[in-house]
């Protein structure tokens, strides 16, 4: 279970006893509660979740997000690229030019992942 009181910011997670509810309901009004005992974890690339996102996901689409995951630029990330135009990379992350095997192997080294998400 998990409480969540607003103003000031509570957050109690674990095993909330109905006194504690009651006392911070009391002592804060609103609050929010959370029943989250039937919650199973799950693999998350086994949910359909996953599978609609990474069906949609492109390789320039991977390049665009691995680059704001790192807070870069296009230019920035051309330049870590090997001279490459803001322009061109912008072309590659919107598809209007393909990733080459290339700059996949240099994006994968870069971002530290797989080069099959730039392929």
């Amino acid at each position: 279970m998990q409480v969540v009181v607003k103003t000031p910011h509570i957050r109690v997670d674990g095993e909330v006893t109905d006194d504690l509810v009651d006392y911070l309901r009391r002592r804060f009004g609103e609050i929010e509660v959370i029943d989250d005992d039937d919650d199973e974890l799950v693999e998350i690339t086994e949910s359909d979740w996953y599978r609609s996102i990474k069906a949609t996901m492109s390789p320039g689409g991977n390049m665009r997000v691995y680059r704001e995951l790192h807070g870069m630029t296009q230019a920035e990330l051309g330049a870590m690229l090997g001279s490459f135009s803001r322009q061109n990379v912008s072309n590659m992350e919107n598809e209007h030019r393909p990733v080459s095997k290339a700059v996949a192997k240099r994006l994968a080294e870069l971002f530290d992942v797989s080069v099959e998400k730039f392929i």
